[in-house]
């Protein structure tokens, strides 16, 4: 069964925002739109344009990669997120020896808020603690979903 390459945008979008701590009205008014349609967009009952997806990651300090993983972590395959400037193919286990700079899923410095370089190590240790929890997030999503089925 195939499903949209989109599934999950609006999904991915709310999580963007939520993890830059901004609230709808926030983004809306810098990326030049209604808090209405940002919330067409985040609950899926409207897709952008991709001029407006634009200013919105731009609003959002993301790219597309950005946007890639969070539709990724949405849907449930955390696996299958790409590494800044990568093409579709490629690898990447975040269980395995790579560091977090390789495996890209989560800009570390991003989530903590800083700028400066961290030791490879500290870098490494907190992307897989970020993972860790990503993974267990969607592991209580998905359980709280079956539950109220």
């Amino acid at each position: 069964m195939s499903t949209s390459v989109l599934s999950g945008l609006g999904q991915a979008l709310r999580w963007l925002r939520d993890r830059v701590g901004r609230k709808q009205y926030q983004v809306a008014d810098t990326a030049g739109i209604t808090k209405g349609m940002l919330s067409a967009y985040e609950t899926g009952r409207q897709r952008p344009s991709l001029d407006t997806l634009e200013k919105i990651l731009d609003t959002l300090e993301c790219d597309l990669n950005d946007l890639h993983n969070a539709i990724q972590l949405v849907n449930g395959r955390p696996l299958d997120m790409k590494r800044r400037g990568e093409g579709m193919g490629g690898e990447g286990d975040p269980l395995s020896g790579e560091t977090r700079a390789d495996l890209g899923s989560v800009d570390v410095r991003r989530a903590l808020g800083i700028r400066d370089p961290l030791a490879p190590e500290e870098e490494r240790a907190l992307g897989l603690m970020l993972d860790g929890f990503h993974l267990y997030l969607r592991f209580l999503h998905e359980g709280k979903q079956d539950q109220d089925e």
